[in-house]
């Protein structure tokens, strides 16, 4: 009996020293955030809420999606020069077509692998829910432009209106949604049947759409009227506008939900602001000034934090949503312009 118990304690020292060495699952996330100016990728970490990684993309890296498996970070990249308001286009030098791509950043190397076709000018974009395609607004083509990730290259393009702008997919992957700024209107498009279904009104320079976790319903800002437009994504019409401020003073830009989805939160460019909207009775719950012109917009996947690329200033507002304050400012490259936040 005793030589049994002898033989069983070095036996369960093995089996205890085996489990303690497997290496424990990452914990936290990071904020991925693209500069336009400096032309590379900063990647803040949660655990020290520092950028721990600066990786060089391209020219103009702007709109940033990942893969559906979060394996993969793409980035619009652009050759045409940046024209601000006031900027005489005619004295800027020729686009650089050879630079219009779209990076594919691996996750696990933490590098660009390649960069892939993605039409003229690309800018902002959303990824099939498959993973197989990239829709990418197209200004120059007056559309958007269906990227084969595997094959790298833009396999057609669907009419949308002038200076397509915002691309989102539907919830249940079914429809993409385009905004057209120059038109100020939203373009329904099947992506099965290549074709564009229907086209509706919604404000002055819409730029971005984010959906209801239901697909029911829709926000998409209205930048030059100062707020943000409620859409039916069933009937595929404006239901609603809702105000943030004074048109010109405010300028609403990114939009992201919480992972509840009971929250929107709004980026503002010059209006310095965050404001918070309640997606159940579509009230402004307020707002939060977290730096000069924030543009990318980003929440932790426990909805406790939310992150702000400020162009201007280039660096990130760190957000705590309990108390409504910013607790942090990480610089960036130059020129923070959007962002994704993925778990690690």
């Amino acid at each position: 009996m005793n030589k049994l118990k002898w033989m069983a304690i070095p036996c369960a020292a093995v089996l205890f020293t085996a489990c303690s060495t497997t290496p424990p699952k990452p914990t936290g996330y990071r904020v991925y955030v693209t500069n336009e100016v400096s032309g590379d990728l900063s990647i803040l970490d949660s655990e020290k809420m520092e950028v721990v990684a600066t990786v060089p993309l391209g020219k103009r890296p702007r709109g940033i999606h990942a893969s559906p498996d979060g394996k993969f970070i793409y980035v619009a990249l652009s050759g045409t020069p940046a024209a601000p308001p006031g900027v005489d286009e005619d004295s800027l030098p020729p686009p650089d077509k050879s630079a219009d791509g779209l990076a594919v950043f691996d996750v696990a190397q933490n590098k660009v692998t390649k960069v892939i076709s993605g039409g003229s000018d690309p800018e902002n974009f959303d990824v099939s829910k498959d993973g197989k395609f990239i829709y990418v607004s197209n200004e120059d083509a007056s559309g958007v432009s269906f990227v084969d990730i595997a094959a790298g290259k833009v396999t057609q393009t669907v009419h949308t209106g002038e200076q397509p702008e915002g691309v989102t997919v539907t919830p249940d992957g079914k429809l993409v949604y385009s905004t057209c700024e120059e038109d100020g209107t939203i373009v329904v498009i099947d992506p099965a049947a290549s074709k564009a279904l229907k086209t509706f009104k919604v404000g002055h320079r819409p730029r971005n759409i984010v959906f209801l976790p239901d697909g029911s319903k829709g926000y998409v800002n209205a930048e030059n009227d100062g707020g943000l437009v409620l859409f039916d994504a069933v009937k595929n019409e404006q239901i609603q506008p809702i105000s943030l401020g004074t048109p010109g003073e405010v300028k609403p830009m990114g939009l992201v939900l919480s992972p509840d989805g009971k929250k929107l939160y709004v980026s503002t460019g010059r209006g310095h602001k965050v404001f918070t909207v309640d997606t159940t009775t579509n009230q402004v719950l307020g707002s939060l000034e977290v730096g000069p012109r924030p543009w990318g917009i980003g929440v932790s996947p426990d909805g406790k934090t939310l992150f702000t690329a400020n162009g201007p200033s280039s660096d990130i507002s760190v957000v705590d949503l309990a108390t409504n304050t910013v607790t942090k400012k990480v610089k960036g490259g130059t020129g923070t312009y959007g962002m994704v936040v993925l778990p690690r």
